[in-house]
């Protein structure tokens, strides 16, 4: 499996993780959505430069030109409810893409404990035989939310290529996707890799609840 760290590479993207982290800078609900949407839309761009085009022809006022677009089709699926802003960050470059929503939430098996299950409650999903499916969610702590959610997905078909795309996940989280994504269909992209989870499967240092610091907390 391919894995491309942004943090590797210094970009816009490294400010934009800077701001998501900041305890300060982060109180803004609107800023931190954006800084979301916005990885979201440069992770977006990079992406299309490794999908496969074909030609077409468009008639201008003057003649017809000849253009490229994307030749296979694009599914955009998010794991509720952190990813929304990410994937609408995709959904700005990829406006015409198809889209799958996936509810994951972490069911505790003691009240107050650490041990949980993370259950799959609902999806909504066309269908993914033979397209380019692009797995946005933000965090990526343990892994298993982003594979279950595969899981759920695989009912609606085989997708040619996987895109599991991430603000931040753990080094334990990108090896676990490693063992369970097909190696040779899957490219990992994140903004950062974060070294350990705690006690409760939030990444350190990471950034909090992406879904509480954007949409408020449950």
């Amino acid at each position: 499996m391919e894995i491309i760290n942004f943090a590797r590479t210094p970009s816009l993207v490294s400010r934009f993780m800077l701001e998501l982290r900041d305890t300060e800078i982060q109180k803004d609900r609107m800023r931190f959505r954006r800084n979301l949407q916005r990885i979201g839309e440069i992770m977006a761009y990079e992406i299309s430069r490794r999908l496969d085009y074909k030609d077409v022809e468009t008639v201008t006022p003057l003649g017809t030109a000849l253009c490229q677009t994307p030749a296979d089709p694009i599914v955009v699926a998010t794991i509720l409810r952190a990813g929304l802003p990410l994937h609408e960050g995709f959904l700005n470059y990829f406006d015409s893409a198809e889209n799958a929503f996936v509810s994951a939430y972490r069911k505790y098996r003691e009240k107050d404990g650490d041990h949980f299950d993370v259950m799959i409650e609902y999806l909504a999903s066309p269908s993914i035989q033979d397209k380019v499916l692009m797995l946005v969610d933000p965090m990526l702590a343990t892994g298993r939310s982003m594979e279950l959610g595969y899981r759920a997905l695989l009912t609606k078909g085989e997708p040619k290529h996987i895109h599991v795309a991430s603000v931040i996940a753990s080094q334990q989280a990108v090896d676990y996707v490693a063992g369970h994504f097909p190696a040779d269909r899957t490219t990992l992209w994140v903004g950062a890799i974060d070294p350990v989870i705690d006690a409760h499967s939030y990444i350190v240092p990471g950034l909090g609840d992406a879904g509480d610091l954007a949409f408020g907390q449950k």
